[in-house]
This record gives structure tokens, C-alpha cells and sequence, in this order.
């Protein structure tokens, strides 16, 4: 009841925001004055002399249907996000920060940064963000996916993304565009200093980078961070995109966390294998239509020697493919294909394909799984409004299959 209850609340209000989206101050044509903007989709911005502030947030209330072979199906209805974020910049500085959190999570802290922009399209970042060195999707909000949630290949190999660590990312060129990326971080993922000042970081930083590639420029302003063209490209425009990360030392299957495994040598000290992964993308836009590939490999190093416990008396390689009990390895590939109208009408179609690297390990984390989606969409004023539905045919390796659906409403204030 009270889910539905602030379901309807969130639609109501949104479309009463939806018609007087904006309130400002009057212009005063200074760039050190003091005014306030509020825009649907935009938050609440204000400005004291030449210091910008920005409050927003999101909402995701969503009702998910799940019926797997040999399971009761299941029907859950929650608010799948609630996001609030902080975020401002010091113009003559050339600094900008950004806090969010997630109250619908048990750890809220999404993200808490600060750049420095040392010039207009090149910035140093210290502190938790979404890094860029995953696939593509998984670079994109929350608020910005073309279904209702992210498709299995982000989420087998990756959590939510984020990551503790220095981010230099720029961007070189205009008709055609360069743009490099490179990360150091903490290799544990979010929050990666645990629960207390005892649980602390484990193993080496995780090092890695993107590299994209914009041969036709840049997307439209506004028609970028998303798959879908709601802008309506008028040239072909594409993206192409290669990233990778080692984690040196890594204890958690996604390699975002720590302690959920530990390997010794034969001098019954720490000997925590290294995750490597491997991405490369495409996404291309024109007139509406959307089309992403991706391609993920994820495998492992550092495992010679290594023990399953201090005592170094059991073996881990009785056999190779034994670290797939520990680690999610293997490859995977998703093809995405979309059509949104200019009205704000969307179908999207998704393949995905996940491939173990050792497809004959009992008990790999990565089973070989197909997954065929379908996503409806109706986007209002942009994305800052919107209702997607969703429903995928999973089919593992066991002959076991699943029917996924589900129904989700946005409204980013």
C-alpha cells in the first residue's frame, strides 16, 4: 500500500511540475550574481557571486515480475532507487564536487568527489565515482538506461560501478574527437575502506583506463551519457570505445569489495590473485535510431602457488578452472537496437550472450546464459519523466529458464 501509495505521488506531482517546470530569479546579465533556478529534470540551482549549487534526485517506484523453472514465481514492488544528490562548482577556482547517496540501498553513499578542472575539457577527480573503465552501459546513470535495469552482461561482471580513486579523463579534437581516460583506485569498489577503521583495503590499486573515439564529432548536445537518440542525430554519429582494468590483488568475485575470499603461498602470508578486464564497444546514432554493441572479457592472473587457506596445505590449482568458483571469468557480448520517436516513443530490442571461460567447472560463478529482451518506452520532457517496461527470456546452460518483467516509473527532480 505504501508503495503504491508513493507511486501516485511521485506521477501526480511530476506532472504538475511537468506543466510550470520553471521558476527563476531574474536575470541580471552579472556572472557574479546571486540567483535561483528551478527546472524539472534540472533540481534546484543557485548562485552566490561566481559559486554554483545544484540539489536533485530520482525516484524509481517499479514492479518486477520473476518466474524461474522450479521456483515460485515472485512479484516485487519497491522503490528500486531514491536517489538525492549535492553537487556545485567554484568558477574562478575551477573546482567542482558532487555527494549522492541512494536511500532505497543498506550502504546509501553512491558518490563523493572533487575535480578540478585545470582546463575546459580536461579534469582531475580525487574520491568515489562511476569510473569509466567498464563496459559501456555501466558508465551511463541510473536515470539514462535504455530499459527498466541494465542488461545481465553489466551486471555479471560488475556491481554498481563506482570506485574509490584519482580519475583524469579529457576530451582532444571537435570534428573528430579523441577522448582519453585513465584511473587509479582502490581496487575494492565503493565504500572500499569497510565497516570500521579494521576493515581496511585489501590487496593492490586497480589501474586502468578508456580510450574513446568519435570519428564524426560529437553527439548533439543533451544526446550524450545514454543509448537511446531522443535528440534525433542528424548525421550518423558513433562512438568507438575500448577500456580495461587490472586489479592487482583482488578478493571479491566483481573485484568491488574485499574479503569475500582469501589465497596464501606456501609462506602462509596473503597471495590474492589479479583480475583483469577487458571492453570494447560501439554505439552509433541517426534520425531516432540506436544501435550498441559490447564486447567483455574478464580473466585472471597471479594464481601459481597459491593456497585455498593459511595453513598452505590445500592446493587451489588442483585443477585450472577452479578459481571460476571465486572469480566471475569469461566473455560475454550484447547487441542493443532502439527507435525512439520524436514525441518521446521508444521500442528497444536486446541480445546478450554469456560464455564461462571454463564452461566444464562445477560450480562457476559464470554460467553460459542467453538472454532475449524487449523494453517499451515513453519518454516525457527528455528523460527527466518517464514509464519503461521491460520483460527478457533468460535460458542457461542447465536447460533452466526464467521469464523476467518488469514495470518502472522515473521522475528525476
Amino acid at each position: 500500500m505504501r508503495a503504491a501509495l508513493l507511486l501516485l505521488l511521485c506521477l501526480t506531482s511530476g506532472i504538475a511540475i511537468a506543466q510550470d517546470s520553471t521558476i527563476e530569479a531574474p536575470e541580471t546579465g552579472n556572472p557574479d550574481s546571486t540567483g535561483t533556478k528551478m527546472t524539472l529534470g534540472e533540481g534546484i540551482n543557485f548562485q552566490i557571486g561566481s559559486y554554483r549549487f545544484k540539489f536533485s534526485g530520482m525516484l524509481q517506484p517499479s514492479v518486477r515480475y520473476n518466474k524461474t523453472d522450479g521456483i515460485d514465481r515472485k512479484t516485487t514492488l519497491n522503490t528500486k532507487r531514491t536517489y538525492l544528490n549535492f553537487g556545485g562548482n567554484a568558477l574562478k577556482e575551477k573546482i567542482s564536487f558532487f555527494v549522492q547517496a541512494d536511500f532505497s540501498a543498506s550502504t546509501p553513499l553512491l558518490d563523493a568527489w572533487v575535480a578540478y578542472n585545470f582546463t575546459p575539457r580536461f579534469s582531475l577527480t580525487a574520491g568515489q565515482k562511476r569510473t569509466f573503465t567498464n563496459n559501456r552501459e555501466m558508465t551511463f546513470n541510473e536515470d539514462k538506461l535504455q530499459f527498466a535495469d541494465r542488461g545481465m552482461v553489466s551486471t555479471a561482471f560488475t556491481g554498481n560501478g563506482r570506485e574509490f580513486g584519482l580519475f583524469l579523463e579529457g576530451k582532444l579534437g571537435t570534428s573528430f574527437i579523441i577522448a582519453p581516460q585513465i584511473a587509479i583506485t582502490s581496487g575494492d569498489g565503493p565504500n572500499s575502506f569497510g565497516t570500521s577503521s579494521s576493515d581496511m583495503d585489501l590487496g593492490g590499486f586497480k589501474y586502468g583506463g578508456r580510450l574513446d573515439i568519435y570519428p564524426l564529432g560529437d553527439f548533439k548536445e543533451g544526446n550524450s551519457g545514454f543509448t537511446a537518440d531522443l535528440k534525433h542525430e542528424d548525421s550518423p554519429k558513433f562512438v568507438l570505445g575500448i577500456s580495461g582494468s587490472l586489479n592487482k590483488g583482488a578478493s571479491n568475485a566483481k573485484g568491488e569489495g574485499h574479503g569475500n575470499f582469501l589465497f596464501y603461498n606456501a609462506a602462509k602470508a596473503q597471495q590474492l590473485p589479479d583480475l583483469r578486464k577487458l571492453h570494447a564497444d560501439v554505439l552509433l546514432k541517426y534520425q531516432g535510431v540506436s544501435l550498441l554493441a559490447e564486447y567483455t572479457n574478464s580473466s585472471a592472473a597471479g594464481l601459481k602457488g597459491a593456497y585455498l587457506d593459511s595453513t598452505a596445505n590445500t592446493a587451489l590449482l588442483l585443477k585450472p578452472g577452479q578459481i571460476s568458483q571465486y572469480l566471475i571469468l569469461g566473455n560475454a557480448y550484447n547487441v542493443s537496437l532502439g527507435y525512439a520517436t520524436l514525441s518521446g516513443y521508444a521500442l528497444d530490442l536486446r541480445y546478450e550472450k554469456l560464455s564461462p571461460e571454463f564452461s566444464d567447472q562445477a560450480g562457476s560463478l559464470l554460467a553460459k546464459t542467453d538472454v532475449q529482451t524487449i523494453g517499451l518506452s515513453r519518454y516525457f520532457k527528455d528523460n527527466k519523466l518517464k514509464v519503461q517496461a521491460s520483460a527478457s527470456s533468460v535460458h542457461y546452460a542447465n536447460s533452466v529458464n526464467a521469464f523476467l518483467a518488469e514495470l518502472m516509473f522515473q521522475v528525476v527532480f
